[in-house]
């Protein structure tokens, strides 16, 4: 499903340059609940940003369901992120002039609503628990909905990937545990490609993929040879890196 080959991600800080990603490599089956984990600034969110296209890699290539990212014009990522992906961030994301039904349905707003999504959308928020609050606005509910209202905003188009950052970050641990029960249960329905970034590990279960990223790096995998830089802009280039891919079996 996901294949991440030799990403680097450098950018410049003053007069140095620094390495936030230092040659990635892993690869995530289909269907696969993966968690990325690490301490702040190691890169998590980096890697989430560019398997969803919202960021591009200094060097290497990142493939999803047979589509090299890398590869694709600005129109076609666009239409990726609008069509394949959904997002799930920390703060909800939501627009506060729309009811609950709206946001959920602000994916298909540029081109028009058709009764069967609005039908789709209802029943998402149902399946959340939200069935009594579909014309609501953001600010009668609590954080734990809104997340709710996210949640179902990024699975009403059918993702092949759905992408999460953080997103228990702003709520209790009651209410995260909910919203965990919430994603695994919609994951397993939809059987739905989820990656997740988060400092909680105790969402995290055995038979979940974790990448764990340290100083830029997958933990246990190599110091990478080559690179975008040594931290002072003075390394060579890695979009020709060929690296064994790190399975998650």
């Amino acid at each position: 499903m996901i294949d991440v080959v030799g990403v680097w991600k450098s950018y410049r800080s003053g007069t140095r340059m620094v390495d936030a990603l230092r040659g990635i490599d892993c690869r995530i089956d289909r269907g696969r609940f993966a968690f990325i984990v690490g301490p702040s600034g190691s890169g998590k969110s980096t890697l989430l940003y560019m398997l969803g296209a919202l960021d591009r890699p200094t060097a290497g290539k990142i493939v999803v369901d047979g589509q090299d990212l890398m590869a694709m014009s600005e129109s076609a990522q666009n239409a990726y992120r609008r069509e394949q992906v959904g997002f799930i961030f920390q703060s909800f994301n939501l627009i506060s002039n729309l009811t609950a039904m709206e946001n959920v349905l602000v994916p298909f707003l540029p081109r028009g609503v058709t009764q069967a999504q609005r039908d789709r959308a209802a029943e998402l928020l149902t399946i959340t628990g939200l069935g009594n609050r579909l014309d609501h606005h953001p600010y009668q509910l609590s954080g734990g909905e809104q997340q709710r209202v996210a949640i179902a905003r990024a699975l009403v188009k059918d993702p092949i990937l759905v992408l999460a950052d953080e997103p228990t970050g702003e709520l209790d641990s009651k209410t995260g545990d909910e919203i965990y029960r919430i994603l695994r249960s919609m994951q397993e329905t939809s059987q739905t490609t989820l990656v997740v970034v988060t400092h909680d590990r105790r969402f995290i279960t055995p038979d979940d993929l974790v990448l764990e990223i340290q100083d830029g790096r997958l933990a246990e995998q190599p110091e990478p040879a080559g690179g975008n830089g040594d931290g002072n802009g003075n390394g060579a280039s890695a979009a020709g890196l060929e690296s064994p891919v790190r399975t998650s079996e």
